[in-house]
Order: structure tokens, then sequence, then C-alpha cells
């Protein structure tokens, strides 16, 4: 099915407004009229699977787009589709379908345990995924879990509305009928209501399903900032286990302790330094630019050792991916939207934080309010000025690499 093209076209100048590189911004170019040609990747185009599935798969494996259209429809088969956004998509005005102009995704974390009943799951993980109409750079803004949101009203699940931290609009939505699919809805209504940013597609990832992603990579370097204790895993001899279950074992339980320093780290160890917000000077703020960190690292790692030119490693990548993901790309393709992102890469992703990665001054850790500046961040997501935006604030930047 070919994909409308009603928004405006997209600049081909790498200078262009809205393309920053990662951590060093630069000066916007001259707009976006040049004719300039984009100098050829290193890479070989069939080695780069997107960033659509390098956020969406943790919301991260920065695959790479592989061979034609048909194969990526082939390999992505498996992942299930979703109604997501509900009303928060972007209306025709806004570009609907078309894929020409910026592609804003919501991605959604739930770290769901099997005891827990399927509707009582709040979404912790909440994540922007800006791509300027450029098409050849990729932001992630997390939203903070605790921040404090007007929840619309939502007739699917009978909630009447109210005010509440963000991640309980997921819960609220999720509840009597209303289903994971009912919980994005009111996630992303909720955020769209805030930020007056309208989605052009939406995933929910399952973070106790994901570690087979991490597992079909095999390992990814992260660098742990502090000495950071488990507030859920403890050894039991030498074999990590969650805490709930090496009680029942009745022998002697060591905490994990994620040391600070750079390593490789396996599916189990990495998901779960990415939890912790536990024993972190700024808490939730920390566990996000954790989150960012091990996204990038699977990015990178997704792209190294022949992992994306073998189309064995590669599909067996999706399948784990498929597991533990739902996808709502609005009303194209899966493989028409990754194929638009044909052009970005790991190396292309940009992590930026709110509130200047801390607590509000008297917030008291437990209800947060976005500051102005962070509101001035999602104005310019809105309008296509992320990379503008971030050259006159550079405090936005993550300083986690």
């Amino acid at each position: 099915m070919p994909v409308q093209t009603s928004r405006r076209p997209q600049s081909l100048d790498p200078g262009a407004p809205g393309r920053v590189p990662p951590f060093t911004p630069t000066p916007p170019g001259p707009g976006s009229g040049g004719g300039k040609k984009r100098s050829r990747r290193k890479d070989p185009l069939w080695a780069r699977l997107t960033l659509i599935f390098g956020a969406v798969l943790m919301m991260t494996s920065g695959l790479a787009i592989v061979g034609s259209k048909a194969v990526i429809g082939q390999a992505t088969s498996s992942i299930d589709q979703g109604n997501l956004l509900g009303d928060a998509g972007k209306t025709d005005a806004e570009g609907g379908s078309s894929l020409k102009g910026p592609i804003d995704m919501l991605l959604l974390g739930v770290d769901a345990r099997q005891r827990w009943a399927a509707d009582d799951v709040r979404s912790d993980t909440i994540i922007i995924l800006h791509i300027p109409a450029t098409h050849d750079q990729a932001y992630l803004i997390s939203i903070p879990r605790d921040t404090e949101a007007q929840i619309p009203p939502f007739k699917k699940s009978g909630y009447q509305g109210g005010t509440d931290k963000i991640n309980a609009a997921f819960q609220a939505g999720a509840r009597n009928g209303g289903g994971w699919e009912g919980g994005a809805q009111l996630m992303a209504k909720t955020i769209k209501n805030m930020t007056g940013i309208s989605f052009d597609g939406a995933a929910i990832i399952n973070f106790g399903g994901f570690k087979n992603v991490i597992d079909a990579l095999g390992t990814v370097r992260i660098c742990v900032s502090q000495d950071t204790p488990s507030h859920h895993m403890s050894w039991v001899d030498g074999k990590a286990m969650w805490n709930a279950d090496a009680k029942k074992t009745g022998k002697p339980m060591t905490p994990v302790v994620h040391k600070k320093g750079c390593k490789e780290m396996e599916g189990w160890e990495a998901l779960d330094y990415a939890r912790q917000r536990y024993h972190l000077p700024n808490s939730d703020y920390d566990r996000q630019q954790n989150q960012q960190q091990l996204i990038k690292a699977m990015a990178k790692k997704a792209s190294q050792e022949g992992m994306l030119t073998n189309p064995i490693k590669l599909n067996k990548l999706i399948q784990a991916a498929g597991k533990s993901l739902i996808l709502d790309t609005g009303n194209v393709p899966i493989d028409d939207f990754i194929f638009t992102m044909k052009g970005v890469s790991g190396n292309d992703l940009v992590t930026l934080r709110t509130n200047g990665g801390t607590y509000s001054p008297n917030a008291n850790h437990t209800r947060e309010t976005l500051n102005a500046l962070s509101m001035e961040m999602f104005k310019a997501v809105k309008e296509d000025k992320l990379g503008e935006f971030i050259y006159a604030n550079p405090s936005v930047l993550s300083t986690r690499k």
C-alpha cells in the first residue's frame, strides 16, 4: 500500500533544522531548501534496520533496514499489532498517515509480572521518540513516571477522569476490560493534552519478555555511574534470582550490586540495572538516563558483529522482539513505516532529559511538575524545531552515554 504524501517534503540537507549531532549541538543549517545530497553512510543499505526498531525494541535494538520491504514485511509478521493511540493520532491537518514529515512515536514500557492481573499494571517507562522531517536523526525524551497529570475520562474502562501521577493513566485505561490497548490509548490522550503532541505510532514493551531481545544480541556494554544495589534481585548459590523466588529457597541471599564502571552485561543484568531507581540520587530521573543508555547500547550492539547483515541472526532478533512487543503504526503498514526510517542509525540517537534530570524543588519525590523549559522542549517537538531548541538549550541533553 503506497504511503500518502500530504506532509511537507523532507529536506536532504544534513544541516537543516531538526538535526543535531548526538551530545554535541551545532548551529542549525540554513534551512530545508538546499539541493545538496546527503553523502552515503559507510554501512551498506541492507544493514540499516531503523531506529523505529532501535527504539521500539526496548524500546530498542536499533535495527537497520535489511533488503526490500517484502523482506521486512516477512520478518515483522510475528509482531502483534493493535490500536494503541485511539484519538491521540495525528489528524489530517497534522499529516494524518503520511510519513513525509516529522514522525512521533509513544513508547511505553510495562514491567508486568506473572502474578499480577493484566489490568492492574502501570507504565513506568514513558518515552517520546521524535524523528524530524529530515528522517536522519532521532531523539528520545523520557517523561517522569511521577509527573502530575490531568487524566481525561475514558469511556472504555469507565474511568471518570482525575488528577494523578501520569503512570496511572495506563492502569486507568486498562481496567474493566480496557486492556493494554485501552491503557495505551488513555496514556496517549493524557500526553497529547499535556504537551500538544499527536502521534504517528506507539509501542508497548513488556520488559519481562524483553530480556530475550538482549539475549539474542548476546551482551550489551553498560557503564554504571555508581555502585547500585538491586531492589529486585539477589544471589543464591551463585545464581541471580528474583527476591520472591530467592526467599522460597530458604538459602542465604546476597543482594545483587551493580558495581561502578563499564562492562558487558547479559540480558538479566542489563534489565535489572535499567529498572533501579532506589539508592540513586535522582531516583526516576537517573533510571530514565540508564534506560536511555541501554537503548543506545542495544542499538550499537545490533549494528556490530554482523547482527544486521546476517538474515538468520536478524530474524532471530525480530522474533525475540515480537514476543515482548505490541505495535501500532497507524494506518501505515509496518514495512512502510520501517522503510521510511532507513536513513536513521543507532549513532543518530540523541537522548534528552526533562527538568534538568533532577526533581523540582519541594517535589518531595511524590508528584513532579514539568518546568517551563521542558514544556518548551515539547513545543519544539510539536513544531519540529527540536534541533534549534537543543542548540539554544544544551542543558536538555542527557549526560549519560
